[in-house]
């Protein structure tokens, strides 16, 4: 039986496939169409899906929507109709697009789909669909479930369980008191674009102090002790308008929002601090009561807000339950399996037996090339490239150019579901270098200097590093820790004496490219079961240098998505200044190719609109 799973229409669009039970394959529509967080209807990961499964839509049985789209019109309209007549320039603009493309969504879908699809629709409820994708896959029998994003239909956080193949939703809190429209707010003015900004929210918050955190408290939101909050919602204008705070947010902080791209001050930092520690506070507490209400020693998490890896590691070294499992893409791309696996377990009640790691497969559940496609795309391009058929030797040159303070890019194997690079379509470096996170920054990425990478380290060597558990199972990028008091550098008193992104160029240990202004690092971990190719390659980086890790971070440039084909990976490794690209089994050297030069990032503003 197969069931495809869809999220479309509101942020980062995506299909997933479950074929008799197994995870065939997911992808976010962005991927293929290069328009980064792309909400159209997921034409292209629908195809793609199906070609990996070698069937057409004919043969689907179900098909299910990760939300319903009724519910969260209803809930529009009453919205709009509690702050009349203030919202009637959102109200305007927002109902068009709702009739012309939510309204009628089965209608939509179904037009979509084709006539060679005629079977069920199936539509189960936002916060159903995220907390299905954080159980069903994970390597738990039963578990904690808890949900935290913007909004679903009325919901915006919720408490449940599992328990084999059932879920059950026990409490919720509902729009507009929401914790991801709080961080998103912060996000907004701090002059970051609302749902993709976020991390650098939380990337900033380590260079401030959490100054205003008590102002937020006072004014903004109220906690309760079970982690259930209420927002002040006089101070913002999400509902009602076209922004998402208004002026009395901003006279209690003193300063209008930010505008995108200008100077970073002190302030900004000190905002971001602040909100990031109350968004913890909330997030603790919403766990200890989870861990109260279902005794379970198991937590399993969802939601937008479930990609804030501080917050979640966290919970891991302080909070009540013995083992987390995140689902890698928390966001609503994540619906669209979990609307699937919905189906699968909960409507037509399969057994299910959990799998050890998990049933995600890495995450690695995209498209793979094979090495006719790509030799025939590099000779169509007059690309010059070594073509290295065995994966040691391959490795070996991999590590010898990240050993030799190269900058290298690889696209190997099936590319992520989520928003992380996992060592399939990943930049990597030399954690050891002082200059490596700058260089990364601006000559690769193009992005802002204050941005922390991540390290991919080999499992067996995470506590020689890290504040976490031996062998540690962090595959998913997806919890922080700090880097032990052994491997830091003394410079606590340097540290103390300077101010904001002056921070930056100290250097904090013996990793420093990896190593947070707070000494903390966002960690994959990696091993031999689940990491192929990347795996060797770190292995051979540790022969050589002693490092048993490497600096990863996604595929793409500042703006755009990550990349997924042999065309993407090789454009973008043309216009950026990154030394070597592996793609599949071969080798290209920058030096070597035609036409390549040195890119500044002048031209590469100018050439990209960017926020």
């Amino acid at each position: 039986m197969n069931i495809l799973g869809i999220s479309a229409f509101y942020h980062d669009s995506a299909a997933a496939l479950i074929c008799d039970g197994k995870i065939c394959a997911a992808a976010q529509e962005e991927r293929f169409t290069r328009k980064k967080h792309d909400a159209s209807f997921p034409e292209n990961a629908i195809d793609y899906c199906l070609r990996e499964a070698g069937i057409s839509i004919s043969d689907i049985d179900y098909v299910a929507f990760y939300e319903k789209p009724l519910l969260k019109f209803e809930r529009l309209l009453e919205t709009y109709l509690a702050y009349a007549p203030a919202g009637f320039a959102s109200f305007r603009q927002a109902i068009p697009a709702w009739i012309a493309d939510k309204l009628f969504l089965p209608r939509k879908i179904r037009k979509a789909l084709g006539k060679s699809y005629q079977g069920p629709l199936v539509y189960p409820e936002h916060h159903e669909s995220h907390a299905a994708s954080a159980f069903f896959p994970s390597p738990f029998s039963e578990a904690a479930v808890v949900t935290i994003d913007g909004v679903g239909e009325w919901a915006t956080t919720t408490i449940g369980e599992g328990r084999d193949n059932k879920i059950n939703l026990l409490e919720h809190l509902d729009f507009p008191h929401s914790l991801g429209l709080l961080y998103s707010a912060f996000t907004y003015y701090t002059g970051f674009r609302v749902n993709s900004g976020e991390y650098k929210l939380m990337g900033l918050a380590p260079y401030g102090e959490p100054k205003y955190a008590d102002l937020i408290r006072e004014k903004l939101i109220n906690i309760s002790d079970d982690g259930s909050f209420r927002l002040n919602m006089k101070y913002f204008n999400y509902c009602q308008g076209l922004t998402m705070t208004n002026k009395k947010f901003h006279d209690l902080f003193g300063q209008p929002p930010r505008k995108p791209e200008s100077d970073l001050s002190e302030f900004h930092m000190d905002i971001a601090a602040s909100i990031q520690k109350v968004t913890e506070e909330v997030v603790m507490k919403l766990a200890h009561h989870a861990h109260e209400l279902t005794g379970h020693k198991n937590l399993c998490l969802a939601g937008g807000v479930a990609l804030n890896c501080v917050a979640n590691g966290r919970l891991l070294r302080e909070g009540p339950f013995e083992n987390i499992w995140i689902q890698p893409a928390a966001g609503d791309a994540g619906g669209a399996l979990g609307a699937a696996m919905m189906v699968w377990y909960q409507l037509l009640e399969n057994p299910r037996t959990p799998r050890q790691p998990d049933d995600q497969s890495a995450t690695y559940l995209g498209p793979d090339f094979g090495d006719n496609e790509i030799r025939q795309f590099l000779e169509s391009k007059s690309a010059v490239f070594a073509h290295i058929l065995d994966e040691d030797t391959l490795a070996e040159q991999v590590a010898g150019h990240l050993a030799d303070q190269h900058v290298v890019g690889l696209h190997h194997g099936r590319m992520e579901f989520g928003p992380r690079a996992l060592g399939s379509r990943s930049i990597l470096g030399d954690p050891r270098s002082q200059d490596m996170q700058k260089v990364m920054n601006l000559k690769i990425k193009f992005r802002e200097s204050f941005r922390p990478f991540a390290p991919s380290v080999l499992r067996e060597h995470v506590s020689d590093y890290f504040e976490m558990r031996e062998s540690e199972d962090s595959p998913y990028m997806l919890m922080v820790a700090d880097v032990i008091d052994s491997r830091r550098t003394d410079c606590a008193s340097e540290l103390t004496a300077t101010r904001g992104l002056d921070k930056l160029p100290i250097a904090r240990s013996e990793i420093p490219a990896i190593t947070h202004v707070d000494f903390s690092a966002r960690v994959q971990t990696v091993d031999k079961d689940r990491h192929g190719l990347y795996r060797t390659i770190i292995s051979k980086f540790h022969d050589k240098t002693g490092c048993p890790m490497v600096i990863n971070t996604s595929f793409n440039v500042r703006g755009e998505p990550i990349v997924c084909t042999p065309e993407d990976s090789y454009n973008c490794f043309m216009a950026t200044n990154m030394d070597v690209l592996v793609v599949g089994p071969f080798l290209l050297k920058k030096e070597d190719q035609p036409g390549a030069a040195e890119i500044p990032l002048e031209d590469y503003l100018s050439k990209f609109a960017l926020d």
